[in-house]
């Protein structure tokens, strides 16, 4: 089981969160009401590039048209509530798993942190569910 003891001596579950979990609870998408089943109560991580990955996913709905800016300066600012610990993974290890897996980085990023903290993964992304898996790390089916 993936946990770790809080204060209270309780374990807690241990989740690595990826870009598209945040992105579905923070715009109200399909499964947010899974996802915040799922993690509530579970100690939350990803990579440090998560912040750069939520603004570059807020940029896109910008240019589609489906989300004006107001409503992403407010999900920023539950986005800055929701308590992720951020984690610096290794460039080499990432580098080598985005070739071997065919990925883009910031994919293997989150792979490569869930590696690092021994923690499955929590994802939406299908591509990066399958190379996790032949990553040999866990994943969480939502």
């Amino acid at each position: 089981m993936y946990n770790c003891t809080t204060e209270s001596g309780v374990a807690r579950l241990e989740y690595v969160v990826d870009t598209s979990v945040i992105i579905a609870v923070l715009v109200n998408e399909e499964h947010r009401a899974r996802l915040t089943g799922l993690t509530r109560g579970v100690n939350l991580h990803a990579p440090a590039s998560l912040h750069w990955g939520v603004g570059n996913a807020f940029s896109a709905m910008f240019k589609r048209g489906r989300l004006e800016i107001d409503e992403a300066l407010e999900a920023v600012g539950s986005y800055e509530r929701i308590p992720i610990r951020l984690h610096d993974v290794n460039l080499t290890s990432s580098m080598k798993l985005a070739n071997d897996l065919a990925l883009y980085a910031y994919d293997a990023y989150f792979i490569e942190c869930a590696r690092k903290l021994n923690s499955p993964l929590l994802t939406l992304d299908a591509t990066l569910l399958k190379a996790a898996r032949q990553a040999g790390v866990a994943v969480i089916e939502v």
